[in-house]
């Protein structure tokens, strides 16, 4: 999709169209989620620190994100890819491979599948999608990307390795800043210069990155579509606008991203067997700690639960706190596993009231309800992007 959950807010926010607009929360050391095409005109670009985004676009407009709300639109959107072809590898939450070779005596030829595929987006969701067509999905991701916003590119079989070969490294799947900066030392700057290199070169200066390269250059990627994948964990983190020592904060904000974690799991009827806990220093020094749990949990309560347990297990801390987050390990289907119940009725009474909080979040929007500790007067402490949560 374009602009993803920009174009997700506008649906709500038309006045904004046509203007500069950032996804995220304002201030601190928060991050830019998404910008409308207007902001990144200027430089804007998803990732960027908020007070860099705001300095190069002042005038922009900034909405704080409803991932609930992009999490629907997600979930209508894969439907439609499904009703394509059974063969759908999610990427993210707005994108995926298909292939569609199957669908063709049914629907028509590639171009006739994207035009359906862009047209039913634009029908039925509000939004725009730029797809792109070729023979193996690294290529199609490219077209994808050089076709935005709101455009279909088809790079044919036969001419594959011909448009490859105009493209800049940086094109290539693996090819980050670094590995830019050794190509360019041995005087490589295009794909084509990389298709012209001994391929025991390449796997010296970059060892198996080398042959992975050589390979994407002369359009070699024989990965099928697959299209069951379990996320292999689900978290959130937080950095704070100020490095604290403090547990009270701490703990309350593992409370906060329990119970989006634990609403993410449920949303996604996935169950976790493993809690991990992450902490960065104010000399970015990270640890990490993780531990199995009995039953797989979906519950906000219980993921807080044992994230308290593992941050008392660092003892005391050397430095102050810059960042904490949560992940919920070693997924599964909640469909596939039978949920062990517990002979305290607690653990379940919690998870009946969580799945209540889903309904009335689901009806009444995300700050209508939510645990007391996180009113107002004892959030996170100036957490960036903690949300000023007004339930009870």
């Amino acid at each position: 999709m374009d602009a993803f959950y920009v174009s997700v807010e506008l649906l709500d926010k038309p006045a904004l169209r046509g203007r500069p607009v950032i996804v995220g929360f304002p201030g601190g050391r928060s991050v830019v989620l998404s910008a409308s095409y207007e902001a990144r005109a200027v430089g804007v670009r998803s990732a960027m620190p908020m007070a860099t985004a705001m300095r190069l676009c002042p005038a922009a407009v900034v909405v704080e994100p409803r991932h609930r709300l992009y999490g629907e639109v997600s979930r209508n959107l894969m439907d439609i890819f499904g009703s394509i072809t059974d063969l759908v590898e999610p990427l993210s939450v707005d994108e995926a491979f298909l292939d569609v070779a199957g669908a063709r005596r049914r629907l028509g030829s590639p171009l006739d599948i994207g035009a359906l595929i862009r047209a039913r987006v634009a029908t039925e969701l509000g939004i725009t999608a730029s797809v792109g067509i070729a023979s193996t999905k690294f290529v199609a991701k490219i077209a994808s990307a050089r076709c935005k916003p709101d455009g279909m590119l088809l790079i044919p079989a036969g001419d594959t390795v011909a448009y490859l070969h105009t493209l800049p490294v940086q094109a290539l799947w693996g090819v980050g800043a670094k590995t830019v900066q050794v190509l360019a030392r041995l005087g490589i700057h295009t794909v084509a210069d990389i298709a012209a290199t001994p391929r025991p070169v390449l796997h010296r200066v970059l060892g198996a990155t080398g042959d992975h390269v050589s390979n994407l250059s002369w359009g070699i990627d024989p990965r099928p579509v697959t299209p069951v994948r379990v996320e292999k964990s689900l978290g959130a983190e937080e950095t704070f606008a100020e490095d604290t020592y403090d547990d009270g904060v701490l703990t309350r904000e593992l409370l906060r991203l329990s119970h989006k974690t634990g609403a993410r799991l449920r949303a996604s009827g996935l169950l976790a067997r493993t809690v991990g806990l992450k902490l960065r220093y104010a000399d970015f020094t990270t640890v990490s700690r993780s531990k199995t749990v009995g039953t797989p949990i979906d519950s906000a309560q219980l993921l807080y639960g044992t994230a308290v347990e593992l941050l008392s297990s660092l003892g005391e801390r050397p430095l102050s706190v810059r960042l904490i987050g949560i992940r919920a390990e070693q997924l599964e289907r909640s469909s596939q596993t039978s949920l062990q119940l517990s002979l305290d009725r607690r653990s379940d009474n919690w998870r009946s009231a969580e799945a209540a909080l889903d309904a009335v979040t689901a009806k009444f929007g995300s700050r209508t309800i939510g645990p007391a500790r996180l009113l107002d007067g004892g959030a996170s402490h100036g957490a960036a992007g903690s949300p000023r949560t007004k339930g009870v």
